[in-house]
């Protein structure tokens, strides 16, 4: 089997010369997926290592788009979250069966589980850009090196469409006011037909700064303005969610 498995040599590098940059004014329509993967002890950069050399040339193979692939920087969260696209919800499980079916996966998925899983738990959300909020995906200018923040926000009942005119008239720019970069906006499809949470990214220079912009962003007399006044009817936002990522050298967008 092993033997089998190296004459795909070819095969493989066939698959990626064929691998793309990703177009992101292209996605505004594009069905997302985003998937947090828990990490067994000591097994992330083995994992790492599986979508390097072979998970997203396959992934690209079944005309799934890998978008971003990020770690936390909190040292003590042994996770990899990455976001892939599909160009609708009705191709995304073909897409994904065939990619799990494939014998090259397959094999690649048994030879570096052969110490142990790699993965303990996975997390799933599956994404459709902000019409309001983002049209596209805004890429990095330049090569400056930054990491990005993932907010999730969970909102009271009936109380998302408020939330979105909020960003849409206000905290968008505000947050631009205090050097944040606004990357993407997403809402989610619940499976369970619950209400969708707003989904988004910023971009910080680092963690320091990033926790930096926040604070003068929350004692902005605009904001405290335009934040009571939404609420004038009651509270917006239930929880939110957030984490610093930092994306890993393969991921197509940094």
């Amino acid at each position: 089997m092993l033997l089998a498995f190296a004459t795909n040599t070819l095969a493989q590098k066939a698959d990626a010369d064929k691998v793309k940059g990703v177009k992101w004014a292209e996605l505004g329509n594009a069905y997302f997926e985003m998937r947090t993967y828990h990490c067994n002890e000591n097994k992330r950069p083995d994992l790492i290592r599986r979508f390097k050399d072979h998970t997203l040339r396959l992934l690209e193979r079944h005309g799934i788009t890998n978008v971003a692939y990020f770690i936390p920087t909190d040292p003590n969260n042994n996770s990899l979250t990455f976001v892939l696209a599909y160009p609708d919800q009705a191709s995304r499980d073909v897409r994904w069966n065939n990619f799990i079916n494939d014998p090259e996966w397959k094999e690649a998925a048994k030879q570096s589980e052969a110490n142990g899983k790699l993965v303990a738990k996975v997390d799933q959300t599956f994404m459709k850009m902000a019409p309001e909020l983002s049209s596209k995906i805004k890429s990095s200018k330049g090569n400056d090196e930054r990491i990005f923040e993932l907010r999730t926000y969970h909102c009271f009942p009936g109380k998302l469409e408020t939330l979105n005119t909020r960003f849409r008239d206000h905290t968008r720019k505000l947050f631009e006011k205090h050097g944040m970069t606004n990357v993407v906006y997403w809402h989610t499809v619940p499976q369970d037909g619950a209400q969708p949470k707003l989904v988004y990214l910023l971009a910080h220079k680092n963690e320091e700064v990033a926790k930096a912009s926040f604070d003068a962003f929350r004692k902005d007399p605009e904001w405290v303005k335009v934040r009571d006044a939404s609420e004038a009817n009651g509270k917006i936002v239930e929880k939110v969610e957030s984490v610093y990522l930092t994306p890993l050298e393969f991921s197509a967008f940094k």
